[in-house]
């Protein structure tokens, strides 16, 4: 696991991907929140990040895609793919290396908005004039939805050798996790189980995390999501042997 990890991480890093994702993510964001007069944080008055932790999901559900989309589909496009799994590898070896080097370009694109945090601490009247737990949680959930995005994207990288299938399926099935049972729930159909199917979302536990209160429901509901996504994954790398 660790020689495919350690690849993976010079490859990005080689490649530029994880300084690109991370540039797009902070430039992204540093418009929202420091340029952009209707969103700005100097024009709403009071010390919140809460817009960051708004507008980052929405960022996340293309650049963790975009990120994740090469990941195996290359693998099976250049016929790499073959010659991993004939090597005295585990099928978990191969994912959980490629799994946790997007959680290390993730860490380098979320280490950066720390500045954000602190301009705001600074700003505030009196200073430090900030709710921190609810920062920190935001934070805690931010990196969760991350971790389930990543796995998301991973699983449908392995569906395909096109990058752009990669990347399309692993966008449309982030945004239907994280948005799409809380769509559903407002049809007149569904309105008897509407809290259940709330429940199922990303949504509702990434926005539980933020207020600073950790559950474990929502942690145990994070794990599990990208557990569930890795063990799909297995499934398609296995089903070479069907």
């Amino acid at each position: 696991m660790l020689a495919i990890f350690k690849r993976e991480i010079f490859t990005n890093l080689g490649t530029l991907t994880g300084l690109v994702v991370s540039i797009l993510f902070l430039t992204i964001t540093g418009l929202f929140l420091w340029v952009f007069p209707e969103s700005s944080l100097l024009e709403g008055g009071y010390a919140s990040l809460q817009g960051f932790f708004d507008l980052a999901p929405w960022t996340f559900l293309f650049l963790i895609p975009a990120t994740t989309m090469r990941l195996f589909s290359e693998e099976k496009r250049n016929g790499t793919l073959e010659i991993l799994l004939t090597k005295p590898l585990r099928d978990w070896d191969l994912i959980l290396g490629k799994y946790f080097s997007v959680l290390v370009l993730l860490l380098i694109a979320l280490i950066p908005t720390l500045f954000y945090y602190y301009t705001l601490v600074e700003l505030g009247f009196p200073r430090g004039n900030i709710d921190h737990g609810a920062v920190w949680g935001s934070y805690l959930g931010l990196f969760l939805l991350g971790c389930s995005f990543s796995s998301i994207g991973l699983f449908c990288s392995s569906l395909s050798s096109s990058q752009i299938i990669g990347f399309l399926s692993g966008a449309a099935l982030c945004f239907l996790c994280f948005t799409g049972f809380d769509s559903i729930s407002k049809i007149p159909l569904f309105s008897y189980w509407d809290s259940s199917l709330i429940n199922l979302g990303i949504q509702a536990h990434y926005e539980s995390i933020s207020r600073g209160v950790l559950d474990t429901r929502d942690l145990l509901y994070f794990i599990s999501i990208s557990t569930l996504f890795l063990y799909f994954t297995k499934l398609i790398l296995e089903s070479r042997k069907w």
